[in-house]
């Protein structure tokens, strides 16, 4: 689960991470008087679940309440990558003398979590990554045995960190991954931890996504979950029940089981194809799910075609295929589509799909082939 700056300000601050004094607004006259009350230039930020807020316009600076109050009026309601701004996070501004990045995220790779910290933080921490890699420390924790004194000690000379500045970075690195453990994080991440002309630090941003698996254990978190955090094709899949992730493909892939369609994005991609999304209507799916997960699937405007992977199980392939042509019909699709059933009332299924411009597909292999093929006009 993903959550606001603001709200991740606001638990870096209750492990005594130093955070700037701001307030929340969905107003440009709340935003007015935020700046009014904090009594100093202001940087008016987006508060929505992207990245490069700043470059697209959704982060600026007032050096007057009134000005504050007209850059809100400029950010509240701009379409941020498909994110409509709903608030801004209003505080004070101040000027940065070093950009640190930190960030503590899972590798589940190794199976543990990783420190990463450079010195050269800020808004080009991904070219720092390509062009210089050896710039950034990378530290990985046992998870049995959690972050130890000696790792933050390499994490920090590995890095790069000034030596004036170890003894507080250090401080704040602990603080960190304090909140991350006992949060339940996924990731937590300061870019920048800016260094201010006094030589004191500060988490001047603030980007955590929570483990939605063990909200229950945090119900005081959990209040902060919305729909917009999530991608809209997402956030309104989940709405009707749907098990969907978007990945951006072209060839839009339903099944029934998610093992099933992991193996079926493999089989798309191994065609030359690329998934436009993860669909797993789950067992025992009927006519009615199968025709909200195409409705679904077709929203997105980047899918070319459809392929349906579908097992009867406890699923009946008969049930999938009034599905299909009811949406088909429905929705008046024109998507090229290539369905393979098997199982359960199998040839009840296929023997109603017969005569539509629907392609049939024996196995995983060849239906992935097709679909390839077809979104490619072959």
């Amino acid at each position: 689960m993903k959550i606001h700056e603001y709200q991740g300000k606001a638990l870096l601050r209750n492990y005594g991470i130093p955070v700037p004094d701001g307030e929340v607004a969905a107003t440009p006259e709340e935003a007015g008087a935020i700046a009014e009350k904090l009594a100093a230039p202001v940087a008016v930020k987006a508060q929505v679940h992207v990245g490069g807020r700043g470059k697209a316009g959704g982060i600026q600076l007032a050096q007057t309440p009134d000005e504050a109050r007209d850059a809100a009026s400029r950010i509240l309601g701009m379409n941020l990558k498909g994110l409509v701004v709903e608030k801004v996070l209003v505080e004070r501004a101040g000027t940065f003398q070093g950009e640190t990045y930190l960030g503590i995220a899972r590798d589940r790779a190794s199976k543990a979590d990783v420190i990463i910290l450079s010195a050269s933080g800020g808004v080009d921490i991904e070219e720092v990554a390509e062009t210089s890699p050896e710039a950034i420390a990378r530290i990985r924790i046992d998870p049995l045995l959690g972050l130890q004194d000696y790792q933050v000690k390499w994490a920090l000379y590995g890095a790069g960190i000034d030596h004036p500045l170890m003894a507080e970075a250090g401080r704040i690195l602990r603080a960190l991954y304090r909140c991350y453990v006992e949060c339940d994080a996924e990731l937590a991440e300061i870019n920048p931890l800016a260094t201010l002309p006094d030589g004191s630090l500060l988490a001047a941003d603030a980007k955590v996504n929570l483990d939605e698996n063990a909200l229950f254990r945090h119900p005081e978190l959990s209040e902060w979950q919305e729909a917009s955090e999530e991608d809209p094709l997402e956030a309104e899949a989940h709405l009707k029940g749907l098990n969907y992730v978007h990945l951006g493909g072209e060839i839009g892939v339903i099944g029934c089981g998610a093992g099933l369609v992991m193996a079926t994005l493999d089989e798309v991609k191994r065609a030359g194809g690329n998934p436009a999304d993860f669909l797993d209507v789950g067992g025992g799916a009927r006519a009615e799910v199968v025709a909200s997960a195409l409705e679904t699937v077709t929203r997105d405007t980047q899918v070319k075609g459809l392929l349906l992977n579908m097992f009867g199980g406890i699923t009946r392939c008969d049930e999938v295929a009034r599905g299909i042509l009811d949406a088909v019909a429905r929705l008046d699709l024109q998507h090229p589509m290539v369905v393979r059933l098997t199982g359960t009332n199998e040839e009840e299924g296929k023997e109603l799909l017969r005569g539509t411009s629907i392609h049939l597909a024996e196995t995983m292999e060849e239906g992935a082939a097709l679909a390839v093929e077809l979104c490619r006009g072959r």
